[in-house]
């Protein structure tokens, strides 16, 4: 039976990063935006992520194949948001992101995070039933005019 961990990302995880930020269809169910990122923002995005003190990335792994990405990112008043990328296609739809979610909820537990919260496309319904199936509640909607690629979310919380 196959087996989802999780473990902290490395530098040499930087090709997996490189391939999912340039893939349109992952794209259109993040942040919307198309447009080619350079060579020098994905250094420099996952440098960050890399040498941040406060953040958590985590690769996803089925046994030992890499299919995604998972994070707690510190925000305000001891909230962290967290974001899920299921990278690899063939891996949609099975289950694997629910589990990864319920991974890294225990890990959070462990760093003694409790308030976590994420934003989805609301009409990413593959990742908002995920979200719920792992506790997380719909707390509002929350509108950004100002982005053209991604004008609305759903908010998603779990206080554990």
């Amino acid at each position: 039976m196959s087996k989802i961990t999780l473990r902290k990302i490395k530098f040499t995880d930087k090709k997996y990063f490189t391939r999912w930020w340039r893939d349109e269809e992952l794209l259109k169910l993040t942040s919307g935006v198309l447009e080619l990122i350079s060579d020098k923002d994905v250094e420099k995005y996952f440098l960050a992520m890399i040498k941040s003190s406060v953040d958590h990335h985590f690769i996803i792994l089925l046994d030992k194949n890499v299919i995604g990405h998972i994070s707690l990112i510190k925000k305000k008043a001891s909230w962290y948001e967290t974001q899920i990328i299921i990278g690899e296609k063939q891996y949609w739809g099975k289950g694997f992101g629910t589990k990864a979610i319920q991974l890294l909820l225990k890990k959070a537990k462990s760093l003694n995070i409790s308030k976590i919260y994420l934003e989805v496309r609301p009409t990413n319904i593959r990742a908002f039933k995920s979200y719920e199936n792992s506790g997380f509640v719909k707390t509002e909607i929350k509108e950004y005019p100002e982005n053209k690629y991604l004008p609305q979310t759903l908010r998603m919380e779990l206080e554990t």
